[in-house]
């Protein structure tokens, strides 16, 4: 009732403004005012065309649906619609005087003035609204001083196209944010210097940011926070050393909130800007995804996540929760990850259904007892022992947690009826040369092998390469060496890999799952998330010392130790063996044979080998089944088709 009573307000108000219009241009149209007495002569009287005009107003305005438009966020484009109105109103009003009485009491110069009068008074009245939602008429009071705004706030630099600082400044308005106070912008394009947006100043382009910074400094209003509109990534002029400066000075630097964040607010200003991590300066194109399908994918379903206290496994987390799922379930054999992670699941979502569970993946019968009483419809399996130096000290550990701890969860997930489980792979199943990516590989085997015909769930696995900044990544041991004075350690001058972000990898493998909903059930799939270029490591060593504002070599040496065992200069995202099709917006689906299909009497003798601790007896088993995988040896099980083409 409170919308229909709205929309009938938006009416009376137009056809209101349309009796005005009418009245004052006929009034003051010369020999107008003959015309205001009534008598009994033929010709139509004032009221009678002033009713008439409003009545033609108002059903222009219904036919334009103008009620379903609030006067608060009012723009050009209403402004054409109600010029249109306007228009329209007088000439079939022209139109209907003259099939009544050939227009007689009519001056002429009211058909020009009445529409005129009409649009002036129609959008008058929305602009006046617009500017009182967003506290527009503040800047006149003059009562207030420029410094009662300013000093209570901290002055903020925009970096970034206007058309982006315009959107970002209306937000702030409208919110009525007296957080950060706008001192300039620093804009994309050399043209529009000099030139304002919503009262801020253009005052240099991107490739002169130190000249502006330095006339803010020598205006007195040098930025304590600068605010990226785009990711800092796309900016083209900004470098590494530049953005070390503007740290070490003390500058924050900010975000805006990610489209995943505001997938459920109005506005920028409604989330706090985060500030931007290392990682995120490093030179890549960011990566822009869709919303929709993930939306639909998780929105009411129950998901559990294995791994949810590890760096990809917490992300999915946060992501799955900001799509409003309808209950979300926590695994990890880690009290510590597992308490942070719920923790912060309490306090950012706290009506959100959840439980938290300490298991094993290695632990069968555990693992079964926990999905039977949380019956989730997807499983998002990112349990794993994931630093090649470490799983090649300890390979049974390594089995028994990539291999068989996927195998069980697997098992799992077909017991309690989910409709859906991914495994997270890695670049590293490529070819292995180490234990961790020969286990790797051995777990989307055993993901490829349990999708049977007609079984109700469906199974893949996502392959993707390095996350930046995740736990035990380069990048964290990075800015450790660097804070303790260096020096930086690097394996190989020549050693590159592939980096995506933690968000984006987390992003991407959902948007792999919803892709792979779609899809008929048949074979697993086997998805690969598109990288972008191979990132040489010794060059990330020298950005993110240069980052942090010092100078490599000089600030902070880089020494180069020497590949350990079982490391490779370069990864590889596709097998000899595989091929890869476009499926989704930054995801490929990779069509492969195998050679071999796991059962669980493959798997027997390794975890037998494995929980008695012969090491040499687990690798010699383990490679010998990745070859049978990758077809270099011959195998006794039948064939099997991992991807069909689709």
């Amino acid at each position: 009732m409170e919308r229909l009573a709205f929309r009938a307000q938006t009416i009376v108000a137009d056809v209101l403004i349309a009796f005005a219009a009418f009245s004052a241009a006929y009034s003051i149209a010369p020999s107008g005012l003959t015309t205001l007495a009534l008598s009994p002569s033929p010709s139509l009287t004032m009221a009678q065309l002033v009713g008439l005009y409003g009545a033609l107003a108002g059903l222009f305005t219904l036919l334009f649906r103008r009620e379903l438009s609030p006067w608060r966020y009012a723009s050009i484009p209403d402004a054409l619609v109600l010029a249109r109105i306007a228009l329209l109103t007088v000439g079939v009003f022209l139109l209907c005087i003259f099939v009544l009485d050939r227009a007689q009491a009519l001056p002429r110069p009211t058909l020009f003035m009445a529409p005129i009068f009409q649009m002036i008074g129609s959008m008058g009245l929305r602009i006046a609204r617009r500017a009182l939602h967003e506290h527009a008429l503040d800047t006149f009071s003059p009562l207030k001083a420029v410094t009662d705004r300013v000093g209570q706030s901290t002055s903020l630099l925009l970096i970034g196209p206007p058309a982006a600082a315009d959107t970002y400044l209306r937000d702030v308005a409208r919110s009525h944010d007296r957080t950060y106070t706008p001192v300039g912008i620093v804009g994309t394009d050399r043209r529009d210097v000099g030139q304002q947006v919503r009262g801020v100043c253009i005052i240099e382009s991107l490739e002169r940011l130190d000249e502006a910074l330095a006339d803010l400094r020598r205006w007195n209003r040098y930025p304590r926070a600068i605010l990226f509109l785009e990711e800092p990534g796309r900016l083209k002029g900004l470098t590494a050393d530049q953005l070390g400066r503007l740290k070490n000075d003390g500058i924050r630097l900010l975000r805006l909130p990610s489209i995943v964040d505001l997938s459920h607010h109005e506005g920028v200003t409604l989330l706090p800007m985060p500030e931007i991590n290392i990682e995120e300066l490093l030179a890549r194109d960011p990566i822009e995804l869709d919303a929709a399908p993930v939306a639909q994918l998780i929105r009411g379903r129950r998901v559990l996540v294995t791994g949810a206290g590890g760096s990809i496994g917490a992300e999915l987390c946060r992501q799955v929760a900001r799509f409003k799922c309808a209950h979300l379930t926590l695994l990890d054999i880690s009290e510590t990850s597992l308490f942070e992670i719920e923790r912060e699941m309490a306090e950012t979502y706290p009506h959100m259904s959840r439980s938290a569970v300490l298991c094993d993946v290695r632990n069968a019968a555990r693992l079964n007892a926990a999905f039977m009483a949380e019956q989730p419809d997807l499983v998002f399996h990112a349990a794993a022992l994931k630093h090649v130096s470490m799983v090649e000290r300890h390979p049974c550990e390594g089995v028994l947690t990539n291999v068989i701890g996927t195998w069980n969860v697997a098992e799992a997930a077909k017991t309690a009826h989910a409709a859906q489980m991914v495994l997270i792979s890695t670049d590293k199943a490529v070819d292995p040369t180490n234990v961790m990516g020969a286990t790797k590989r051995l777990a989307e085997a055993v993901i490829q092998a349990q999708q049977t015909v007609g079984d109700g769930t469906r199974f893949s696995a996502v392959r993707f390469g390095n996350v930046l900044g995740s736990a035990g990544s380069v990048v964290p041991i990075f800015k450790s060496q660097i804070e303790r004075g260096g020096p930086v350690t690097v394996t190989h001058p020549e050693m590159e890999r592939f980096f995506m972000t933690i968000p984006e990898a987390s992003q991407l493998v959902l948007h792999a799952t919803a892709t792979s909903a779609k899809g008929e059930a048949g074979d697993a799939r086997l998805f690969l998330l598109e990288m972008g270029a191979p990132v040489r490591i010794i060059d990330l060593a020298k950005q993110m010392i240069a980052l942090s504002g010092r100078t490599p070599g000089k600030d902070i040496e880089i020494e180069v130790t020497g590949l350990r065992p079982g490391e490779k200069l370069t990864e590889a995202l596709l097998d000899e063996t595989e091929r890869s099709v476009p499926c989704a917006p930054k995801v490929m689906e990779v069509i492969s044979s195998s050679a071999l299909r796991v059962t669980a009497d493959h798997l027997e003798g390794l975890q037998a080998h494995a929980e008695r601790g012969e090491v040499a007896e687990v690798r010699r088993a383990l490679f010998d089944l990745v070859a049978q995988i990758r077809g270099e040896k011959p195998g006794a099980a039948p064939h099997l088709r991992v991807v069909a083409g689709r």
